[in-house]
């Protein structure tokens, strides 16, 4: 078994570096950009290059080790994965928005084993290690039991497909009025991370990837926090929720009972 330290180590300076390398050139001319789900869902010269860095990294200190990420894909294996979204938010990135970040995750054969979650724009790094602690810093992440759920401040997201943009938007019809507001940021690693340190009390989102949750999920779950995968509804994807333990199951039952007809 690898020592959970060195991963983490590699983790973090991997991030780092790419979080680095797009501060550079963030708010400058885009270029590369090209279409790729949709015309609304875009990829740039920047991601590459962040993914570039980061793939290099992994593969000069862990040459063995599978590798998933979000532009070129890849795989998991049944030893150490690494699963990497190099630049998650690239539309906030693109529009010159601060609100995008750097993930990057290893797992195990038990799942999420280091998430990494690294903010350029505010210079925040959040790391966790499964079983070992979660951290914002050098500070340490404890969720309590979180707020009731009229009290909660809850994150989601939307797709680029228009059909289920158009589903996840009836669907957060029925979320809203049941509790104290929404935020849509932009990103769904950071949005699970600001649940793991409090700036969100809870997190639901359809149709997200596993690249933009691994690492935050890491983060949530080592932080004392609740992650839980949803079954596919009519958005036609899975769906993600993170929240503190104690709002988890109502948040939950809320998400279920406004699912469109």
């Amino acid at each position: 078994m690898p020592d959970p330290a060195g991963i983490l180590d590699l983790a973090t300076r991997a991030a780092l570096a790419a979080g680095a390398l797009l501060i550079d050139r963030f708010g400058g001319p885009a270029s590369g950009l090209e279409a790729k789900s949709t015309r609304t869902d875009l990829v740039s010269d920047a991601d590459r290059a962040s993914e570039d860095l980061l793939l290099g990294m992994i593969r000069a200190e862990r040459p063995g080790d599978a590798i998933l990420s979000e532009e070129s894909g890849g795989g998991t294996g049944a030893g150490l994965s690494w699963v990497v979204d190099p630049l998650d938010g690239t539309i906030n990135y693109l529009w010159g928005i601060p609100q995008w970040c750097v993930s990057v995750a290893c797992q195990d054969r038990e799942g999420g084993l280091v998430g990494v979650v690294h903010d350029p724009c505010r210079g925040e790094t959040f790391r966790a290690v499964r079983g070992r602690g979660a951290w914002l810093g050098e500070d340490a992440l404890t969720l309590g039991g979180g707020p009731p759920l009229g009290e909660a401040l809850v994150g989601t997201g939307f797709g680029y497909d228009a059909t289920r943009r158009r589903i996840q938007a009836e669907r957060l019809l029925g979320v809203v009025p049941s509790v104290r507001d929404v935020r849509r940021a932009g990103s769904a690693a950071l949005d699970l991370c600001w649940v793991a340190c409090g700036r969100l009390d809870g997190y639901f989102e359809f149709g997200v990837q596993h690249w933009d949750w691994a690492a935050g999920a890491v983060v949530v779950r080592a932080a004392g926090g609740v992650v839980q995968e949803i079954p596919a509804g009519p958005e036609g994807a899975p769906g993600l929720l993170a929240a503190a333990s104690g709002l988890a199951p109502d948040l939950r039952a809320l998400v279920d009972a406004a699912a469109p007809a």
